[in-house]
Order: structure tokens, then sequence, then C-alpha cells
């Protein structure tokens, strides 16, 4: 039986949709541009004005220093081939294949960044400056001694206070590189080489995420993109790349365990909540990501994991707590060390909008472009739940949506003026699924643009935190 052809005028539509969306997608990053610019020169103006911002290169935390070495040319030919290679390896290799694959790249791409700084100042002085985590691992000689008396040392008014870092986190952070030291890995280096190394391992759960949640199309079409991430140049020997890592795999498995594509999708579900509770006491912020978890169990259509999830993040806190550290009176601390700090002078009015400036270049033209279709998306998916029916929502469009809504509360909660650039990876990681919205036929160009943002900002900028 032969089908019906379709008539020239529905043709012509779906083109002038397409370039329709294709020209939006293009204004969408043009104007993330523009905003980044006007916060560069607002940013200027204020810091010249006033020193208010403590930023030297705002909105961006950065100096400027235009400079090459031993990873640029690594990291030119890591780009190259992932923008020529990438999409079509990701549609054809073997689901194991590429999860192998993204997190070599994402190695090989992260490494090279870093390396564009050199060894010792893109990673193994990265995590040993005044404010950094490997400045107070001495003071862990007795670990029960050092949690309870954690709070104790907030305060910059308190005798023996803690570094910035330790400070500004619960004691998981530290005790982090407290335990790689324990084992015998102590020092900016092998801090700087884990940090990297697990860090890139979170493009790979956000793939088994969406996998899990039906969208392995999706997933395909989003890896290269989660390869060659801008955020790359700020995960690069950054415990925040940790955190992301750790919080992304909490998602996955319970991602896994609520669509019971696992054998054991209990004991799944409370590994799930023993990574998600960690998560909690590596970094105050992060309770934020129990909105893409919320949105994992609403497109699973199912709350069976909960308990066990639950119970995991249990078991998390009660260690913490029965070690001597409660994570409330930790936070209340943090609070009042902050507007200690220099968080008293920078201008919220200018942070509030600056950090989403600041969020276009860690997302990227592409994540900005994916981002705007997702938004258009919205729209369509609340209609469709409207009428009700069996189809589920758009997995992809919702669990997305959950990481821009938590990255919304984290921006008016006024808590992270400057240097979002690292402290928002967590959830600019979960935006770069959406650049599978956009047309196969120009992913290779949106590729191209990512690639050239990160090396621009690796080689013009001496990126900190």
């Amino acid at each position: 039986m032969k089908l019906p052809l379709r008539s020239a005028s529905a043709t012509r539509a779906d083109e002038d949709a397409a370039r329709t969306g294709r020209r939006w997608d293009v204004l969408a990053a043009s104007a993330a541009a523009v905003l980044f610019a006007v916060a560069a020169v607002v940013g200027t103006l204020i810091q010249r004005a006033d020193h208010s911002l403590y930023v030297d290169w705002a909105p961006l935390y950065a100096d400027w220093l235009p400079h090459v070495g031993p990873g640029t040319p690594a990291a030119l030919a890591v780009a190259a081939a992932v923008v020529v290679h990438g999409p079509r390896l990701a549609a054809r290799l073997p689901w194991r294949g590429l999860l192998g694959a993204v997190w070599a790249a994402a190695m090989a791409w992260t490494w090279s960044l870093a390396l564009v700084d050199g060894w010792h100042r893109g990673v193994a002085e990265r995590l040993t400056t005044r404010h950094e985590y490997l400045r107070g691992v001495d003071r862990f000689h007795d670990i029960g001694a050092a949690l309870r008396g954690f709070t104790g040392h907030i305060l910059l008014t308190q005798p023996d206070h803690w570094p910035a870092h330790i400070a500004g986190h619960p004691p998981g952070a530290v005790l982090t590189f407290v335990a790689l030291d324990r084992f015998g890995l102590g020092g900016g280096g092998w801090a700087g080489a884990f940090c990297i190394t697990v860090g890139a391992s979170a493009a790979v759960a956000v793939l088994v995420t969406l996998r899990a949640l039906g969208r392995e199309h999706a997933a395909r079409a989003a890896a290269p993109f989660l390869v060659l991430a801008p955020g790359a140049v700020w995960a690069g020997a950054s415990a925040d790349g940790w955190f992301a890592a750790i919080a992304a795999w909490g998602l996955a498995l319970l991602a896994l365990a609520a669509t019971r594509t696992v054998r054991a999708p209990r004991a799944v579900a409370f590994g799930s909540g023993l990574l998600l509770g960690l998560t909690v006491y590596l970094s105050y912020g992060l309770t934020l990501l129990a909105l893409p978890a919320v949105a994992v169990l609403l497109l699973a259509r199912t709350a069976r994991p909960l308990p066990f999830a639950l119970t995991g993040v249990a078991a998390v806190a009660g260690a913490f707590t029965a070690a001597g550290f409660r994570w409330w009176e930790g936070y209340s601390l943090l609070v009042t060390r902050y507007y200690q700090g220099v968080a008293s002078e920078r201008p919220y009015g200018y942070w509030v909008w600056a950090n989403l400036a600041v969020a276009t270049v860690v997302a990227g033209p592409a994540g900005v472009a994916g981002v705007r279709r997702m938004l258009a998306a919205v729209p369509d998916v609340l209609r469709r739940q409207r009428r009700g029916g069996a189809n589920a929502p758009d997995g992809l469009v919702v669990l997305t949506f959950a990481a821009l809504l938590a990255l919304a509360v984290a921006d008016l909660s006024g808590m992270s003026k400057a240097e979002t650039e690292r402290i928002w990876l967590p959830f600019l990681l979960w935006l770069l699924p959406t650049t599978a919205l956009l047309p196969a036929d120009d992913r290779r160009r949106w590729l191209l643009a990512q690639a050239c943002l990160a090396l621009a900002v690796n080689h013009l900028l001496l990126t900190g935190w």
C-alpha cells in the first residue's frame, strides 16, 4: 500500500518552522553574549568606583592573562575530534561503549584545559591556596574532635577560624581530602587529579539518568556537548567538580531505582540516598537538588524508591550528627560568616543578574539555545498533562526545567554573589541535555561554538576560585 505524500505546503511550513527555530536559537545565544558584555562593562565601572565586587575581571572571578601552556595542543586536538566525530560516534557506539568514551573524552578535555595553566598553577596548586581545603587537612589528626569542634571555627571572630572554603561548606568537603591524605594521596597534585577524574564522570551520570527516564536518543545527542562543556574550565581541579559528580550519580541511581531498570532497585535507591545525603554534607546549597530529585520521581510516576532513599540520606545525616556536627547549626553560622567577609560589600543588585551572565558562559551558547528550546516546550508539556492520557511528560524538559528552577532559587537567595562559575556547576550540568533539542544538522556548529568559548576563556583569562 502506498503511503500518501506530504503536501508541498506542509513541507514548506516545516522548513519555515525550522528556520524560525534556528533564528531564535541564534538570537538567544546572541542575547546571552550581550548580557555578559553588559555585566562586564557595568561590573568594571562598579569595581573602579568603589571596589565592592572583589573580582578583577567582572563578572568572572579571573585575571586578564593571555597565555598558552602544555595543555594547549591537547585541548585543540580533543575539541577538533569531538566536533568532527562526536555526534556520529555518540549515535553509533554501543551504550556501554558510549559511557566509557564519554568519561574518557570528558577527562581528556578537562585535563587539557587545566594544563593550559601548567601542572603547578593549573592542577597541583589549585587546592592549596590560603582559602582552600588542603590548608585545613593537618587539623584533622583526630577526626572526631575536629567534627565536634567544627562549628566553633566557622566565624571570623573565633580563634583559629577555618579557611574560607572549609568554613563555607559542611565538613564532608574537607573530609574528602583528609581521606585522600590518609590513603597516602596527600598534596595538591593528588587532590587535583582526584577532582578532575571523578568530576568528569558527572557527564556519564547524566547520560545514565536520561536513558533510565526513556530518553536514550536525547542522551546520545547531548553526549558530545557534555564532553565539550565550557564548565570544564572551572571543573578542572575544583572541588565543585567533585560535588557535581556525586550529586549527578545520586540522581542517576534514583532514576535507575525509580524506573526499576536494575536488579535490586531498593538497594540502588538506598545508595542514591547515601550519595544525595553526602552531597548535602559537601555543600549547603546542594539541598536544592531536591528539585531535580522530585522531578525524577514524578517522571517515573512512582514514590517506591523514596523510603529507601530517605533512609540513605538519614544514615549520612545521622553519622555526621552523632559525630558532633549539626548541619543546621553550621549553616546558621555560615550565613553569619558570609556577611562577615566581602559578601557584605558585594552588591546584590548587580550579582543577582550578573550571576546569570556568568551561567551563560559556563553553559555555553549551545546550552543557552537548548534552554530556550526547553522553555518553549514547557507550555506544550503542561497542555498534554492537563489533557491526561497514558503518555508521560517529556523527561528531558521536566528534568532540565527543575534544574533551572533550582539555579533560580540559588540566585535569588543572595548566598552566591560571584564565583558562581564553579559554585553552580552541579546545577548547570543538568542544563546541557537541552542541547539534544537543537537540530541535528546544527550540532557540529554549536559544538564548535562551545569549544571556542572554553578555549578562549582558558587562554585569555587566569581563572580562580
